[in-house]
């Protein structure tokens, strides 16, 4: 089992990293959280969570043991699979979701593409007493970026999310219907409130 990896970020974008050590690339999967945190860095160290199935072995890689511990508790729920709680991590912090769940909050789970009520209330009832104990502590944010919006941060916004399972078409026209009215919009925050409106 890899508990976690640190070594050289030869490569990123906001869904997808690979980080070289002992000369080898690990591909690790990451939220839009741990792209934004990382994505300056040249050395970076990923808690890793291994996913093995008959048809593919996938690295989920996160900033602390806590971010983990809460998708290792996402997954744990009925319904609830690896890439959904990847989405339900990307789309707010590991403190709003713990926040989320202590306090009942079904409206904001329910705002997350592909939780519904029923989910919604089951993450609460499965997770409130766990989430309490827990207490995932929020990374720091870096600093805001300062590039404009450009062809490559629509690019990247829509590649992240056809990887999270998006039809090309549908992330193309809500990526540039928020570029339209927001141009300097950093880009993991422009998935973020693409992941709200699709």
């Amino acid at each position: 089992m890899i508990d976690y990896i640190k070594g050289e970020l030869t490569e990123i974008n906001p869904a997808y990293a690979v980080v070289e050590a002992g000369g080898i690339g690990y591909g690790v999967q990451i939220t839009l959280t741990t792209y934004t945190a990382i994505q300056q860095q040249k050395s970076i160290k990923l808690y890793i969570y291994e996913s093995i199935r008959e048809d593919a072995h996938v690295l989920y890689g996160f900033l602390t043991p806590g971010e983990r511990q809460l998708f290792l508790l996402l997954i744990s729920v009925s319904g609830i699979g690896a890439n959904t709680a990847r989405m339900i991590m990307s789309s707010y912090s590991a403190q709003e979701i713990q926040d989320m769940i202590a306090t009942g909050n079904v409206r904001a789970l329910n705002s997350i593409k592909g939780i519904g009520s029923k989910t919604a209330q089951r993450i609460i009832v499965d997770l409130k007493d766990k989430i309490v104990k827990l207490g995932i502590a929020a990374p720091g944010q870096p600093a805001a970026s300062t590039a404009p919006a450009n062809n490559a941060v629509r690019g990247e916004a829509v590649a992240a999310l056809v990887m999270l399972g998006f039809p090309a078409a549908a992330s193309q026209k809500t990526v540039d219907k928020i570029l339209q009215e927001q141009p300097d919009i950093r880009v993991e925050l422009l998935i973020k409130l693409a992941l709200k409106m699709m």
